[in-house]
């Protein structure tokens, strides 16, 4: 997979993305991640890729034909398909685990990271495929947001993680938070490690994993367990929550 992304800052970008999991699969081939700068693109003697807002306001915003040119130059469209291009922004869709693994089935993948009080609609509504946002809140530009985006997206991708299983039971892959985790040693500071985890009996600690996991859901974010895919013992458990008076926490809006 190749993930282009369209930025004034490509060295904030590189920063991130030649380090840890995601650096090691650069190097080893398993994806093919590329920052560029529509600064380069820009046709203003001055380098300016910004201007003021028609109708007057605070702040700039990006001009069509940088981003627009940058584009053009990442593909050759006699010869190849128009890469799917994301635009981060807060007024997007929510970005989640769901899309990040769609995602991860395409071939291309085009990133633009905004700046300022964001860019031009009509270059939007040229070129820009989707929206995405990683929250209700707003950063000082899109790097941040495109990091995530393309982290999320390449460790779905086959060989950048050890084994699928790395993914398969995170938080939001199967709609359930994660369970809790533990590790050597068996005490500390007093607390045990659950004993199931120690009895070696695989079955039985699957199914502890998985109403941590229902428990975990239930307390933190409730509203995932309208959409997660349940079973009998599922619901099972949940009511026998419900009846002993849990979940006693709650953080969904």
């Amino acid at each position: 997979m190749r993930i282009d992304l369209m930025t004034l800052f490509p060295e904030m970008c590189e920063a991130v993305l030649g380090e840890s999991i995601i650096g090691r699969a650069r190097q080893a081939g398993k994806v093919d991640l590329r920052c560029v700068n529509f600064r380069d693109f820009t046709l203003d003697k001055h380098g300016h890729v910004d201007d003021a807002p028609y109708g007057g306001g605070m702040g700039m915003i990006l001009s069509p034909q940088p981003i627009f040119d940058c584009y053009q130059s990442l593909y050759d469209p006699a010869r190849e398909e128009k890469p799917h291009l994301i635009y981060l922004s807060p007024k997007g869709a929510p970005f989640t685990q769901r899309r990040a693994v769609e995602l991860a089935q395409l071939d291309r993948l085009v990133l633009l990271c905004g700046h300022y009080e964001g860019v031009d609609e009509r270059l939007l509504d040229e070129i820009v495929d989707e929206e995405l946002s990683i929250g209700d809140f707003v950063v000082t530009g899109g790097e941040l947001p495109a990091l995530l985006v393309a982290d999320a997206v390449c460790r779905m991708l086959p060989g950048v993680l050890a084994d699928a299983a790395c993914f398969e039971e995170e938080s939001h892959f199967t709609g359930l938070l994660e369970y809790p985790q533990y590790t050597r040693p068996p005490v500390w500071r007093d607390r045990a490690v659950p004993e199931i985890l120690l009895s070696g009996h695989h079955a039985n600690i699957a199914r502890w994993r998985r109403e941590q996991s229902l428990r975990e859901t239930a307390r933190r974010r409730p509203a995932l367990l309208q959409t997660a895919d349940l079973d009998a013992s599922d619901k099972k458990f949940l009511a026998s929550l419900e009846e002993t008076g849990e979940p006693a926490k709650n953080t969904d809006e």
